[in-house]
């Protein structure tokens, strides 16, 4: 008893220390047709107004008006083994959207001046007379946003900001257009919700044909709030993401993926080149997405120019008060911001990228651009950690985590793979969330676990977890709660949508990976490649696993994800296998009557064990039988019926054990996995397994 209530204690403790981790990386960090003609290059001369194209007829019958929900192209029939290697990348995006912005901040009023043009191609095979714009700060403008009606209003960071933010566009002139400014007016900025201006549509004066161009001439003002989501301000540090109009995504069939800013949801962009040119007080330090090209310093304002191209998102840092680390990872510019009396987590977070950019390159494809930066938030800024952002990731914890955990290489490593399940990989993070943060948890686990080892969750004096147990204890129950695959407004909270999006995602895939071998690994390499710089569904994903590790692995993920899949294995039944000789009166051939004497029992009858496998799920499993002479005989189940019976020679079975390898992290409830028959004396090995399990299922048991 002793022993137990301390080791229960001492995993109380470590399952603290990943609980605090995992609360940082989880909701912080816990989706063709191509019309004809190219994208113009970011810098190209801007045409006069004059030379404004006309106006194409309209046609007489307009088309209808597509769905407003969100669509995804079929995968291919194949995508091929030439993805299961970085030669067949692709070297660029298609590029759609694309800014070239000024910025000025007031670091006083924690507001940002801004200016600039958006270059936008319609990229869909249908003409659009409307185009729609994120305006992200405006879910902290006022009470009656959608962000803010929620009662989930503060968001994945868990706090609520104390001043309004908003973002105030006072000009968009289409030079196609003659130059007319066609920003709505007061009343009339909104989608469909009324009451909230997060999501904006904007009529035009004349429809734009698949392929055409535009140039938006756009100058607006943002305030930030105090850190809230991710953005903000606290003191003198800002954090400032999602913090100009951006134009929503218009996918290939013509529907706008617009949306109102949900606390729960994240974004959804097109690809593009970004030239910005930031403006700050002199003496504060700047950390931004893509590589800095320029940087002059007069009249006590210092001006910085970053250029990134083949991203879809631009965010960036300013304050006074970071430090700065610099290495060189695999030909990739390193940069780590950090705040004063924090080396050790600085040295955390370059050794977790110097792993990451390797493990996750050779998995899902090598990281394609120059710079990275990692940015450590100070302490009084802590909502401003653990999220992604292209070529820009903020990571997070306290001055002391670096002493004897790995908090910040697990926070780090989760917003790095989000480079390639969001960055690369560019899915609507609306409407299937878990095809970048259940995605991203996997990478991470599987990633920390390469880089820590077995005691990746946390070490106590020689006693391990495993990562893995932590999403297990947070995802199994959650799957008889509601489906993974669900957009993310749907989610009854965050707390359900973390459970089930990452931790039962992340326990899903790792529940594959451990039944179905490498395989599951080369499908979700191959469909990162593939779809690399594109847009990918739900669809293109179980279709890689269909390709790569066979159909029933692709039924699985699909009925898991969709269907609220789930499965329970258990032993049942042990029978001994002895059964009595024959004994009463039989008729021979000829009809006569012999009568036989009870005789005892023969014991050399084949024993028996039945397991049962209850849920939907269908997965093979493995099965330990436990003999009385000691020995141990290994079955193979393929998990497809609803029971099966296990025969034994020779040595009556005396325990059996389903899943003895805990291949199966999905399984419901893994106490009933082993199972004994009456008194007999089991082998010391059962005994110690059983200790095991029950010591290991009090623990991280659902």
């Amino acid at each position: 008893m002793a022993r137990r209530t301390f080791t229960q204690a001492a995993l109380g403790v470590a399952l603290w220390m990943l609980g605090a981790a995992l609360l940082l990386a989880v909701p912080h960090a816990a989706r063709a047709l191509e019309p004809p003609g190219e994208a113009p290059p970011l810098l190209e001369p801007a045409p006069a107004a004059s030379a404004s194209p006309a106006a194409p007829a309209a046609p007489a019958t307009p088309p209808p008006a597509p769905p407003r929900t969100p669509r995804e192209d079929q995968p291919p029939p194949r995508i091929g083994e030439a993805f299961d290697r970085d030669d067949a990348l692709p070297r660029d995006a298609r590029i759609v959207a694309s800014y070239r912005l000024e910025a000025k901040l007031d670091a006083e009023a924690h507001r940002i001046h801004g200016k600039g043009t958006l270059i936008w191609r319609n990229a869909s095979s249908r003409p659009t007379d409307e185009l729609y714009f994120h305006l992200y700060l405006n879910a902290f403008k006022n009470n009656r946003s959608a962000f803010l009606r929620s009662p989930f209003g503060a968001g994945r960071s868990g706090r609520t900001a104390r001043t309004w933010g908003y973002m105030d566009v006072s000009r968009l002139a289409v030079r196609e257009m003659d130059g007319v400014d066609v920003w709505p007016p007061a009343g009339k900025r909104h989608g469909d919700d009324p009451d909230d201006e997060t999501d904006v549509r904007v009529p035009l004066p004349r429809p734009v044909a698949p392929g055409e161009t535009l140039h938006l001439d756009v100058e607006w003002t943002s305030q930030l709030p105090e850190i809230v989501e991710r953005t903000g301000y606290s003191r003198d540090f800002h954090m400032v993401a999602q913090w100009f109009p951006k134009i929503a995504r218009r996918e290939a069939d013509g529907t706008w993926a617009h949306f109102p800013f949900n606390a729960k949801g994240e974004f959804y962009a097109d690809f593009g080149e970004y030239d910005v040119t930031l403006d700050v007080p002199e003496g504060v330090v700047v950390g931004a997405t893509g590589a800095l090209e320029e940087a002059q310093t007069s009249g006590g304002r210092t001006r910085v120019r970053h250029v990134a191209r083949d991203v879809h998102d631009f965010a960036w840092t300013a304050w006074k008060g970071f430090r700065e680390r610099g290495e060189t990872v695999d030909g990739v510019r390193v940069r780590v911001l950090f705040p004063p009396g924090n080396d050790r987590n600085a040295e955390a977070a370059l050794r977790a990228v110097r792993h990451g950019l390797a493990f996750l390159g050779r998995a899902y494809g090598r990281y394609p651009y120059r710079d990275l930066t990692v940015v450590h938030p100070p302490a009084h800024a802590p909502a401003a950690g653990g999220m992604e952002y292209p070529t820009l990731i903020t990571t997070g914890g306290p001055w002391y985590t670096a002493y004897g955990s790995s908090v910040v290489e697990r926070v780090t490593l989760h917003e790095l793979a989000h480079q390639w399940f969001y960055g690369l990989v560019a899915t609507n993070e609306q409407a299937f969330p878990f095809l970048d943060e259940g995605l991203a948890t996997y990478a991470e686990a599987r990633a920390m676990h390469a880089l820590e080892g077995v005691g990746d969750g946390a070490s106590l004096g020689g006693f391990e977890i495993a990562g893995h147990a932590y999403l297990r204890a947070v995802g199994v129950e959650a799957g008889h709660d509601d489906v993974i695959g669900r957009p993310a407004a749907d989610f009854v909270s965050f707390g359900k949508m973390g459970a089930l999006v990452y931790a039962r995602t992340g326990t899903l895939l790792e529940t594959l990976a451990r039944v179905y071998g490498d395989g599951v690994d080369r499908a979700l390499g191959r469909y990162a490649r593939r779809y690399r710089f594109e847009h990918p569904g739900p669809k293109h994903l179980v279709a890689a696993f269909r390709e790569v590790v066979g159909d029933d692995a692709a039924d699985a993920l699909s009925a898991a994800l969709f269907e609220g899949g789930w499965v329970d294995f258990a032993v049942g039944e042990i029978d001994r296998g002895t059964r009595r000789l024959p004994a009463g009166v039989f008729d021979d051939e000829r009809g006569r009557k012999t009568e036989e004497p009870p005789r005892g029992e023969d014991a050399e009858h084949p024993g028996r064990v039945v397991v049962y496998r209850r849920g939907t799920l269908r997965l093979p499993v493995n099965v330990d039988i436990h003999l009385e002479d000691g020995t141990r005989l290994r079955k193979r189940w393929d998990g497809r019926d609803r029971w099966h019976t296990l025969a034994t020679e020779g040595s009556p079975p005396v325990a059996a054990v389903v899943d003895p390898d805990l291949h199966v992290l999905l399984d419901d409830d893994l106490t009933n996995n082993a199972g004994r028959r009456g008194p007999a004396r089991v082998p010391r090995l059962v005994e110690r397994g059983l200790y095991a399990a029950e010591l290991l299922l009090g623990v991280v048991g659902p």
